[in-house]
């Protein structure tokens, strides 16, 4: 079996660049040992950028984005008693975020894949890369499938960035010392548009999937347990962090979905190896403060289709070649930005009373600075 692009991974990352290479007529299979179910319904990134948004729609993917999604032209900063609006139609006028879940992103896309009779393989197992560096080809549950290129679009946990010799790559990597609990409930949002809360008890996030289902994030110790969290402790938890203005009340309900997300940030370099590119988690993680993650891996799929229709169009190979570079410049500013969102935002064991009152010292700053509020709305809705 043969195809111009061997996919691994068929996240949001793998997916949108099958479907972006359709389009310029590129042949692509993509491999993934998960079941379409599985993938479909996992929950995980929700704030889309407006640069994402954009690529969706203009790669014919975005009609129910556009139909369902929420659309928000600023986020709350909800510190010492007080609400302050990072308002984007001032600062970034004509650029917003909008909350639309990664699993719908993917469920549009394989719909798209599949109409467009797209190859799209799931449940594979053993898949194998081969000679990336030479004459590359995947391997899997005993089929072979010849490639020029191979996506690695597989995540953190996926076989493509092991796949690279070692000594050839560089890791940095740090491990934030608290997680984040995250919840789902079936409740309608208590406010237009997220909340950010700094709070002497630890972070918390106010967000949305649609005008019925809410979306929280709760600051805990990194080994903490779901069991530890239930649905009493984790309602009693939110009011405490996020009524803490006059006139809010937060709205509560049936919460259908639980889980620990550990706060990490991540990135190799360089993101290619001969014909192998990286995309996606695979290459790199942010700490979700920043919604970050799932815009990333779409600016990665974005740079790589244009090098991969320079090459297969005119036999160029110098945007390939450029690949890494180009992609690393928006990666170590996204982690800079999430980085800084993190350390503004959460509470540290270790700090004394100086860091905490700096801290809120910050927090001042930027909610007072129309320079430093719109570096905030620069990054956050994606200008780059």
């Amino acid at each position: 079996m043969r195809t111009q692009v061997g996919i691994i991974g068929a996240g949001p990352a793998g997916l949108l660049l099958s479907h972006l290479l359709h389009l310029r007529g590129i042949s692509s299979v993509v491999l993934e040992r998960r079941s379409r179910a599985y993938v479909e319904r996992r929950v995980r990134a929700g704030v889309l950028e407006q640069g994402t948004v954009d690529t969706l729609v203009e790669a014919g993917v975005g009609a129910r984005l556009l139909r369902e999604g929420l659309p928000h032209d600023g986020i709350e900063l909800r510190y010492g008693g007080a609400a302050h609006r990072i308002a984007f139609e001032k600062l970034v006028p004509g650029r917003r975020i909008t909350v639309y879940g990664q699993q719908e992103v993917v469920k549009d896309l394989i719909a798209a894949r599949l109409e467009a009779g797209g190859d799209l393989r799931f449940e594979v197992e053993d898949v194998a890369v081969h000679d990336p560096a030479g004459a590359p080809y995947l391997t899997f549950g005993g089929e072979r499938l010849d490639c020029e290129v191979i996506a690695g679009c597989d995540g953190f946990h996926g076989v493509s960035r092991p796949s690279i010799p070692e000594g050839v790559l560089s890791v940095f990597e740090r491990d934030y010392p608290f997680a984040w609990l995250g919840v789902l409930a079936r409740v309608r949002p208590s406010a237009e548009e997220l909340i950010y809360a700094r709070d002497e008890r630890g972070f918390a996030l106010h967000s949305m999937r649609s005008p019925e289902v809410s979306r929280f994030y709760l600051q805990v110790p990194p080994d903490a347990d779901v069991a530890d969290w239930p649905d009493e402790r984790v309602w009693a938890e939110l009011r405490a962090r996020l009524e803490t203005i006059p006139g809010f009340a937060l709205e509560t309900g049936e919460i259908i979905e639980k889980g620990v997300t550990p706060m990490r940030a991540f990135v190799a370099e360089p993101m290619q190896y001969g014909r192998l590119y990286l995309a996606g988690d695979s290459a790199h993680i942010v700490p979700p403060t920043g919604a970050k993650g799932l815009n990333l891996a779409v600016a990665d799929v974005r740079t790589l289709t244009e090098a991969l229709a320079a090459y297969f169009g005119t036999g160029s190979a110098d945007l390939l070649d450029g690949y890494s570079a180009a992609c690393l410049r928006r990666v170590w500013r996204a982690q800079h930005f999430s980085w800084w969102m993190t350390t503004l935002l959460h509470t540290f064991a270790d700090e004394d009373a100086y860091a905490r009152r700096l801290q809120l010292s910050h927090l001042d700053y930027v909610t007072s600075s129309a320079a430093a509020a719109t570096t905030l709305a620069e990054n956050y809705v994606g200008l780059s």
